[in-house]
């Protein structure tokens, strides 16, 4: 009996003298860096990165690319995410291409920024354009997605498969 209270007493003695590892406060807890925004700091989107699909919202062609621009519907939209709203414009470059323009003859541009009427301009020849219009601040939204558009009135419609084509898109964004 003695025996086996002097066992329990070593053996609650030896446990005791285990040491413990010292505490810490736990890290302090931080927002994961919003990747979007840090890849995407300049909002200009070009139509030969392969990445750029990601942006789209509706009626730009997709797929596998070989050219540097792409087919739009009557109405392209992309997204943008931004930092800040200040001095910034939109930008667009495109072509109105002569195979569609002899059908339709000269053609309105709406341009949107956040389903706003940013402004309207009437095109008479075909070939290459660039749109570049500064944006009020109060257009758009910081850190947060935006949404730019451009709205052919007459678009061509293909005889052999009834697409509504808009334009050659190259470049769209703010700058």
């Amino acid at each position: 009996m003695i025996r086996a209270l002097t066992l329990l007493a070593v053996s609650v003695i030896t446990s005791a003298c285990v040491s413990q590892p010292e505490i810490y406060a736990p890290p302090a807890q931080r927002k994961p860096l919003d990747q979007e925004i840090l890849v995407r700091a300049q909002p200009m989107l070009d139509m030969s990165d392969p990445t750029v699909e990601r942006y789209f919202v509706a009626d730009i062609a997709k797929g596998v690319q070989s050219s540097p621009w792409r087919w739009t519907g009557p109405r392209p939209s992309v997204r943008v995410t931004l930092k800040s709203t200040s001095n910034l414009r939109y930008h667009m470059e495109f072509t109105l291409p002569e195979v569609t323009f002899k059908d339709t003859g000269p053609v309105t541009i709406t341009y949107f920024v956040n389903h706003r009427v940013l402004d309207k301009v009437k095109y008479d020849t075909a070939g290459n354009k660039v749109f570049d219009k500064a944006v009020p601040s109060g257009f758009l939204k910081p850190m947060d997605e935006n949404v730019l558009a451009a709205e052919v009135d007459k678009p061509w419609l293909s005889k052999g498969d009834g697409r509504r084509l808009g334009l050659i898109l190259s470049r769209i964004g703010l700058q």
